[in-house]
């Protein structure tokens, strides 16, 4: 059973949310979506959606969590509501043996034959108005709460009711998203596959850059992640040691210039798959590999933070990540600890 009171806000930020996302155009409906650019920008658009979705079925959910917690808060008020009505029903028990016992429920007339004088008729008459108004009292109080005890009940359920079917419209809606979005990473992953074994890139797939106001010069080269293979570590996958750091993300998640640049390299071929090396201010390079799509041609200008592709699994790879790393030559074999270089540029990845 759930509370009658909600947050005021919450209910229609919640179902805005099922509104703008029930409002986005699905793979069918998407012009472009059969394309290079528009299946890497239905990826970035439904990792929106994702994020979005996500954010408002947890919050749906914490709020199920809250009015679970009021709903045992209000039937506790609730059982002291049906004890109260159990008492007003024993008063008026009462009420109505002491009536019979003091001859409260005898005819008028025979008060009137059997009163020694009017002064005890009177008396008798006065008692009895007062027993009447007193059972009368009770009766309407005890239906009053009888009432607001049904209406409480019933608003409590329709509440509850009604967050239950919101919640699950949101999974729903949540559920359908993420199922668009991985069948959109396969195919993006299809087409990378297919220019490395072709060994040529096809140009920059342009991406919404969304609006940014980075403060400083240098940036993580994702926003979200999990550390993976380190810098300098050993394993089955490398001739030798690890010359950058892994970060594990699913296909398509968008990837950041670390800081402003320049592209000198844009390629589709090799070891590192699909891959983008910058040049920075500095005499420094960073390299972003395994990508799924480019959003960059080489000789490019691009600032901190802008998207210059999508992660993936191309190339030498045993799953979805990006391969990043510093490198003091546009080249292999030049690499240097990105974590180090970016800690001493104020961006921790740990």
């Amino acid at each position: 059973m759930r509370s009658s009171r909600r947050h005021p806000l919450l209910v229609p930020v919640l179902l805005c949310a099922v509104a703008v996302l029930a409002a986005r155009p699905t793979d069918a409906a998407d012009p472009g979506g059969d394309s290079d650019s528009g299946l890497s920008a239905q990826v970035a658009r439904l990792y929106e959606d994702a994020a979005l979705a996500t954010q408002q079925y947890e919050a749906g959910r914490r709020e199920a969590e809250e009015q679970r917690t009021r709903a045992r808060e209000l039937e506790v008020l609730l059982d002291r509501q049906r004890q109260e009505i159990g008492g007003l029903h024993e008063d008026l028990g009462r009420i109505a043996r002491a009536q019979y016992r003091d001859g409260g429920g005898m005819p008028a007339t025979a008060q009137i034959i059997l009163a020694d004088s009017p002064d005890e008729l009177m008396r008798g008459q006065h008692a009895f108005s007062r027993s009447k108004l007193a059972v009368d009292n009770a009766i309407d109080k005890s239906r009053r709460a009888e009432a607001r005890l049904a209406a409480d009940e019933e608003k409590a359920r329709t509440a509850w009711e009604e967050l239950e079917e919101r919640n699950a419209e949101l999974a729903a809606m949540k559920t359908d998203i993420e199922r668009k979005l991985e069948e959109a990473r396969r195919r993006l992953q299809d087409r990378a596959d297919t220019l490395v074994a072709a060994g040529a890139c096809r140009g920059a797939v342009r991406l919404d850059q969304p609006e940014t106001h980075f403060t400083q010069p240098w940036v993580a080269p994702l926003e979200t992640y999990a550390l993976s293979a380190p810098y300098g570590s050993g394993g089955k996958r490398w001739a030798r040691r690890h010359t950058g750091q892994d970060f594990a993300v699913p296909i398509g998640t968008p990837v950041r210039a670390v800081g402003a640049g320049r592209v000198v390299r844009v390629s589709c071929g090799g070891p590192f798959g699909v891959e983008v090396v910058l040049e920075h201010a500095g005499g420094y390079y960073t390299q972003y590999a395994h990508l799924a799509a480019v959003a960059v041609d080489q000789g490019e200008r691009v600032g901190v933070g802008q998207w210059i592709g999508q992660s993936g699994t191309s190339g030498n790879s045993t799953g979805p990540h990006l391969h990043f790393e510093v490198r003091v030559t546009p080249e292999s074999g030049s690499a240097v600890d990105p974590a180090a270089w970016l800690a001493a540029r104020d961006v921790g990845i740990g």
